[in-house]
């Protein structure tokens, strides 16, 4: 039986209103107006942000090893599909291929996320879990996604204004002090910062 897949994107990341120490992660529907909120954990949140924003870790993080172990191995990741919601919790599958074979792996959707990032993978769900699950986005429940927007964004209207103050030559240093402690989310803001500037 074929269940039909829909193609996500990813739309925003932000602290959780109503979980502390969690990350809301919004998913949208790529031909449509629904949107998929999926609540993450903190160090899943960064592993996402510090991909979407191309920040290069001095150590490798878990999802990068994912990377280099699936290529050391010759398999890439097709696609991810969100494929199940039981009492509230969704599940994720990791589609991997190394020529004519094909894998399925469980994992959590942050970790998928994560590693589709990586591998520029794209994201699915089923017409099921969005129908379930899913927001329609419309003028009366636009402020819960509002609040919900993407990273760069969060940036500008955060620190950004006191590190306008700070030289160039400073900026970088801070950028690879920040880097050193693996503070990805200040390097991003001081990166914003360093990016406006050029």
């Amino acid at each position: 039986m074929s269940v039909e897949e829909i193609k996500l994107e990813i739309l925003g990341l932000s602290s959780s209103q109503s979980q502390t120490g969690s990350f809301a992660l919004v998913l949208g529907e790529a031909d449509g107006n629904r949107r998929l909120p999926i609540i993450i954990g903190m160090f899943e949140a960064q592993a996402i942000a510090i991909e979407i924003e191309k920040i290069k870790p001095n150590r490798p993080m878990t999802h990068d090893l994912f990377r280099s172990f699936a290529d050391a191995f010759s398999y890439n990741v097709e696609k991810i599909i969100i494929s199940d919601l039981k009492e509230g919790v969704f599940f994720a599958k990791i589609i991997c291929v190394n020529g004519n074979k094909k894998e399925e792996v469980d994992a959590r959707p942050s970790d998928a996320i994560a590693i589709a990032l990586r591998f520029n993978a794209p994201i699915y769900t089923y017409t099921k879990i969005l129908s379930e699950a899913g927001i329609v986005l419309t003028e009366e429940n636009e402020d819960i996604i509002e609040e919900v927007v993407p990273p760069s964004e969060t940036r500008k209207k955060g620190k950004s204004k006191d590190l306008k103050d700070i030289s160039t030559e400073k900026l970088n240093q801070m950028l690879q002090d920040a880097i050193e402690k693996e503070d990805y989310e200040s390097a991003a803001k001081i990166r914003d910062e360093l990016d406006r500037r050029n």
